[in-house]
């Protein structure tokens, strides 16, 4: 697997970025500050993650996401890792991530990646999203943020 910065003339790939945050207007917002990265095997997207400069220092991966035919294949953990590899590259101190608190297992994982949790952003995902989210039989309601020193 090979994971590339995605070029300027290439369209970022949107169906998969949607996967993990449902609002296309975010979605375009944060790709047009942020770097996109994409994995693929064999010639074929496997995955993707975008990271994000949020304040001196510090750079936040906004979205990561596996195509689903290739979930359970630790491609998730590999984006994470590259993530964090690539942050430290250029520079950051910090990195961090949020995700929902119904998102049982990438809280998980990013726990195993090294991430801490900082806090809860209460009410998040009400506030932002006119859609109410639903994953595990649990409403997404709250953003977990977790971040990592590098």
């Amino acid at each position: 697997m090979e994971i590339r910065r995605l070029s300027i003339d290439e369209e970022p790939p949107m169906d998969l970025l949607l996967l993990a945050d449902p609002s296309r207007n975010i979605v375009v917002e944060y790709l047009k500050s942020g770097e996109c990265f994409i994995a693929e095997s064999d010639n074929q997207l496997v995955g993707v993650y975008v990271l994000l400069p949020t304040r001196p220092q510090t750079v936040e991966i906004v979205n990561i996401a596996v195509v689903e035919e290739h979930h359970g294949k630790g491609i998730g953990k590999f984006l994470v890792k590259n993530a964090i590899k690539t942050a430290k590259k250029n520079g950051y101190k910090t990195i961090e991530i949020g995700t929902g608190n119904s998102s049982i297992g990438q809280l998980a994982l990013y726990q195993k990646c090294g991430f801490r949790i900082t806090g809860v952003d209460i009410d998040f995902f009400v506030r932002h999203y006119q859609e109410e989210i639903f994953e595990n039989g649990i409403q997404c309601r709250d953003m977990i943020r977790l971040s990592q020193d590098l």
